[in-house]
């Protein structure tokens, strides 16, 4: 990665800077700053979404005609970076990030002008209906059926680990209208009204103690056919275009800023000897190794987004950069654990902005919390981020198909 910024370059980052500096508010940098897990508190993030899209930049990466911007590989680089230097809140990737360049792809023009502007407000919120508690990592072997009746899709069946179903209006479900050939065949993309008749939410409980993944029961619900994403019988195409997006992205801004905030407490802890934790060699050396990684996976992140800006398909490399990506997140969380010290192992997520509810849990009256605010976001974080090498298909799996694309095994 050349880092030689042309003028025009340093220019863009000032104006990004500047807007950061005008609209971030206090209490938006706090959900960002606070934030349990990759999905952050709804209120705060659907309100940086608004004031982003005021600005015209809530889906930079969206084709210019559809509400994106017209910017350079760079520039969205460092759109992201400043985002995550300044501590701004995620933006829910279920709509913008995920469906939305899966309708730009596959969408009618009806569908295109339906959902994609109530996206960019806000006012068409996406959860994802793909894994069933009998098809996760395996997620061909899904088995919600949609069956043909007339002008609509009857939906029985449930989906799992389903994310923010609670707040979301709409779910972009993968169903069964086929049970002939392939597994992979028969499958249709369907987008579904969660306010039909016949949906049921229950809330599960994490690790953490947050109920931000839910179960989602569909009792014969009516679902028009004119919500069919791409061709019936052939949603495994949009899934697996969809999946890329889902586990692409630029995770190394966001990671090199928790590398260099668990350096800047390390710095003020005391270490086992006495001393700052920061001088503990064995720490050091794990903070020092984890930098440099987070350093190859932007690299390797520039490498990807370069290619599908020229229109060439990142093909495993999309894999690739899942497995780097959430594996070296997790050991971060580990180490800002360590760091953390004996005040992270004590539970107080009131002083911090969970993704959602916090299940039979009642903070103490008067606010009081042990240590600093990280050290309880610690512990929370650490939990929540097991699930990163699970989430867009589990690591094995990404492994295997490595194995397979670029081995040839």
């Amino acid at each position: 990665m050349d880092y030689d910024w042309s003028a025009e370059d340093l220019a863009f980052r000032d104006e990004v800077r500047g807007f950061l500096d005008a609209k971030l508010t206090p209490e938006l940098r706090r959900a960002g700053r606070l934030a349990t897990s990759v999905y952050p508190d709804h209120e705060a993030s659907t309100e940086w979404q608004r004031i982003l899209h005021e600005r015209g930049w809530a889906a930079p990466a969206w084709p210019v005609e559809h509400g994106g911007c017209d910017w350079s590989l760079t520039q969205h680089y460092i759109f992201q970076r400043e985002s995550a230097l300044a501590g701004a809140p995620a933006l829910s990737p279920m709509g913008i990030r995920m469906v939305a360049p899966a309708i730009i792809a596959f969408g009618t023009p009806e569908q295109k002008a339906f959902y994609l502007p109530r996206i960019l407000t806000g006012e068409v919120f996406f959860c994802q209906g793909y894994s069933e508690p009998e098809a996760g990592s395996d997620l061909a072997a899904l088995a919600m059926a949609a069956v043909d009746d007339g002008e609509d899709f009857v939906c029985t069946g449930s989906k799992i680990w389903t994310t923010h179903a609670t707040e979301a209006n709409w779910i972009f479900c993968l169903v069964r209208t086929s049970r002939t050939g392939k597994k992979q065949q028969g499958i249709t993309f369907l987008l579904i009204d969660m306010t039909a008749p016949g949906i049921e939410i229950r809330p599960l409980v994490m690790t953490s103690g947050e109920q931000v993944q839910n179960q989602v029961f569909f009792d014969s619900v009516r679902v028009p056919k004119t919500n069919v994403l791409g061709r019936i019988d052939d949603g495994w195409t949009v899934a697996k275009y969809l999946l890329v997006h889902e586990r692409g992205g630029a995770a190394a801004p966001w990671l090199q800023v928790m590398a260099q905030d668990i350096a800047a407490e390390a710095a003020r802890q005391p270490g086992p000897d006495g001393n700052p934790l920061i001088d503990d060699r064995a720490f050091a050396a794990k903070l020092a190794d984890l930098r440099i990684r987070t350093e190859v996976l932007e690299i390797l992140e520039y490498r990807t987004i370069s290619a599908m800006a020229q229109g060439k398909n990142p093909g495993p490399a999309s894999s690739i950069l899942k497995i780097l990506g959430t594996e070296l997140s997790q050991k971060l969380t580990e180490l800002a654990l360590e760091a953390a010290g004996p005040r992270g192992r004590v539970y107080q997520p009131h002083a911090t902005k969970p993704g959602g509810p916090i299940a039979q849990f009642t903070p103490p009256a008067d606010g009081y919390r042990s240590g600093a605010d990280w050290q309880a976001v610690a512990p929370l974080k650490y939990f929540n981020d097991r699930a990163g090498s699970i989430y867009a298909g589990s690591n094995e799996i990404q492994r295997n198909i490595l194995a397979k694309a670029a081995l040839g095994l």
